[in-house]
């Protein structure tokens, strides 16, 4: 059962301290939600980053899964997790069987772990076995496993197994120390470190005599250790089933469950594992929050104490908080996790970057629990892997975890985490996004009774006279988002904007021109806003549609048009005019070239002058090839049928002549030819 996190030799203590001392980053204690958290790194040597913005937070319920029973587990009674070399751990010994399980997860926690069974390692492992505790020395960068169990005096009995410098060693070996001073008597709760001077010790209690032994390895971790008694100190003990350990501000704790009276208790041994008389003191119950004990692990995570405790009765998992090991002390139930079973052991915590593990051996079914506390999915940005990280945003309330590695994996590894409480954001009356006719004005507010400033950002088309007032005049050219910070006491900074979509319409009625007189003329440039707009041409007479974005017209005088075209939208009408002037030309006969008589193959009606502004006509006159006059009219709206005295005439050109005065008074004569088509 892990009862610590130090993996590694105490002789750098004191410069974990001092990393807790100094904050390895900078960090906001509360935004609002969708407000930048910006980040500083006061690590700028490091040969690698981590940051991980939503990491799992243990301030937060744990999850749990329970992985069933395919593990040869015969009612397992401890369990620890390591990662190695690329790969994650799991040790777990069967009380029923004798036998020494190692799981294999692979490169994640998540993963379904292979099981190899040790079996009783040539009968080198404790009957009973109750508890084991994994150490490396990185000295010598090699792993000891240290199991004890039994179920008395006479049959308890510790063995340490040797890994070497890799845990997936597929032959470790056993050393058996028997009981060392016959102290141990049903030993529980296994921990072994070295302190600060090199010395290595171990401690462990005694469930069958509700005593404290040390375990004395002197400086060498592999010899056959020296045991001595504690006795029960200061009667903190009642049949005690674990034990945890932690350094923190130079001095060791030991935290015990008993089982006996269901309660916690805080052993404090000072400022080093050997000490002279541990001062012992029964923390209680927490409102009967624990229930016979099994097992508990400790993590420091946050700058933060978690204990987990598991009851062997009720399956429930509790949790005693608190910031340091001295108390103040919360209690939190979290009834039954992930299908625990008269759960048997719980394993340490490892942290992979932005997920938080453990493991639960069930007793009852044999069956294992995985807990967690994974990452949450409220920042824009999960992680990043440089010294600066970029600016990012929570999407909704809470208490966020950020968590902070440099040189991952290396001597030199220091992490740090902290949490940033986001909030609601205050109550804000402002503008909603809207639409804006190009050429309007809009005045747009952001009133917010609990901020203490406001701040428009200086942009286009605003009236930054205003810009520390609730309200400003905007009269954009196109689409802008208007930024405004407002600043609250609590450390809150809302920072957002307001869209104005600007509806630019154009109309563009074409330019003016001259036409000849009869003639017809499209109107309508290239430049009039296309698409789902309505178009409106006025005054209506001598156009063939005033609703079409390019109609043809036919004046008989000067004429000018009146083009609007209108978008209309949810909330808004935007509208643009423009006009065109049509001025006739009658200094000439406007006559065709070519003709085809109706009466053949649907030709057009008949040959004539098409002038609409002739005030008088002296003749108009047409002759065949022979010269002979084959029609002759003074009336400018008759024309030639292509006929004479009755009859067809045929295919050919013919010759026309015309005299007369425009409206304006100016005579004009012509002559030309033309041709008829059969």
């Amino acid at each position: 059962m892990k009862k610590c996190l130090l993996l590694i030799a105490i002789l750098v203590v004191s410069q974990v301290n001092k990393m807790f001392a100094q904050t390895l980053f900078n960090a906001p204690d509360t935004v609002c939600v969708n407000q930048p958290v910006t980040l500083t790194s006061n690590v700028f040597d490091a040969q690698s980053y981590y940051w991980g913005f939503c990491s799992g937070f243990l301030f937060n319920a744990p999850s749990g899964v329970n992985m069933g029973n395919n593990f040869n587990f015969h009612v397992p009674t401890g369990m620890e997790i390591a990662y190695d070399s690329g790969s994650y751990y799991g040790f777990v010994i069967n009380s029923q069987t004798t036998e020494l399980l190692r799981l294999n997860f692979g490169s994640s926690l998540n993963n379904v772990p292979s099981v190899t069974n040790f079996g009783n390692l040539t009968l080198g492992l404790p009957e009973n076995p109750t508890t084991l505790y994994l150490a490396k020395d990185t000295l010598s960068q090699k792993w000891h496993l240290f199991v004890a169990g039994g179920f008395d005096a006479l049959s308890s009995e510790l063995a340490r197994i040797d890994f070497g410098r890799r845990l997936s060693n597929p032959k470790p070996n056993i050393a058996n120390f028997g009981n060392p001073g016959n102290l141990l008597n049903h030993p529980k709760g296994l921990f072994v470190a070295q302190d600060a001077d090199g010395h290595w010790l171990g401690y462990l209690v005694n469930y069958g005599s509700g005593s404290l032994i040390q375990l004395d390895f002197s400086y060498n971790v592999s010899i056959t250790p020296l045991a001595k008694t504690y006795n029960n100190p200061d009667g903190a003990l009642n049949f005690p089933s674990d034990l945890a350990a932690t350094y923190e501000d130079g001095q060791w704790h030991l935290f015990v469950t008993n089982f006996g009276n269901s309660t916690l208790a805080r052993i404090d041994l000072g400022a080093t594992l050997n000490p002279g008389a541990p001062v012992g003191t029964n923390l209680g119950d927490f409102l009967f929050r624990i229930l016979r004990p099994s097992s508990l692990s400790l993590i420091r995570d946050c700058n933060y104490l978690h204990l987990y405790i598991t009851d062997s009765t009720t399956s429930q998992l509790v949790e005693v908080r608190m910031p340091k090991a001295t108390g103040l002390y919360t209690g939190i139930t979290y009834s039954v996790v992930g299908g625990m079973d008269f759960p048997g052991a719980i394993s340490g915590f490892l942290r992979d970057h932005d997920t938080v593990s453990a493991f639960i051996t069930n007793s009852h079914d044999s069956t294992l629990t995985h807990i967690s506390f994974n990452e949450c999915s409220s920042s824009t940005i999960p992680s990043f892997t440089e010294v600066a990280p970029p600016s990012y945003v929570y999407t909704a309330p809470g208490v966020y975890n950020v968590y902070f590695v440099a040189d991952e994996g290396l001597p030199t590894q220091r992490s740090d985490c902290k949490s940033i409480t986001v909030l609601a954001p205050p109550t804000l009356y402002r503008n909603n996004d809207t639409t804006l006719c190009q050429g309007d004005t809009l005045r747009l507010y952001a009133v917010s009774t609990l901020a203490d400033s406001i701040r428009w950002a200086a942009g286009h088309n605003i009236d930054t006279t205003n810009v520390f007032i609730d309200s400003v005049r905007v009269f954009p050219a196109y689409a802008t988002e208007y930024r405004f910070t407002l600043y609250y006491p609590f450390g809150c900074i809302v920072d957002t904007a307001i869209r104005v979509n600007v509806v630019k319409v154009t109309a563009d009625a074409g330019p003016d021109r001259w036409i000849r007189d009869g003639a017809t003329s499209t109107i309508g440039g290239p430049f009039t806003s296309q698409g789902s707009y309505l178009y409106h041409w006025e005054p209506y007479q001598f156009m063939s549609d005033t609703t079409d974005a390019n109609p043809y017209v036919y004046p008989p005088y000067d004429f000018t048009y009146y083009l609007t075209v209108t978008e209309i939208g949810e909330g808004y009408q935007c509208a643009a005019r423009d006009t065109v002037t049509v001025r006739v030309d009658c200094g000439d006969f406007n006559v065709p070239n070519a003709f085809v008589p109706t009466s053949v193959h649907g030709g057009s009606n008949r040959f004539g002058i098409l002038n609409t502004a002739i005030s008088k006509l002296n003749y108009f006159r047409i002759f065949n090839r022979y010269g002979q006059l084959v029609f002759e009219t003074t009336d400018p709206t008759q024309k030639w049928d292509g006929t004479f005295n009755g009859t067809l005439c045929t295919e050919g050109v013919y010759v026309w002549e015309a005299d007369g005065f425009c409206s304006s008074g100016k005579r004009i004569n012509k002559k030309g030819n033309v041709t008829l088509f059969r």
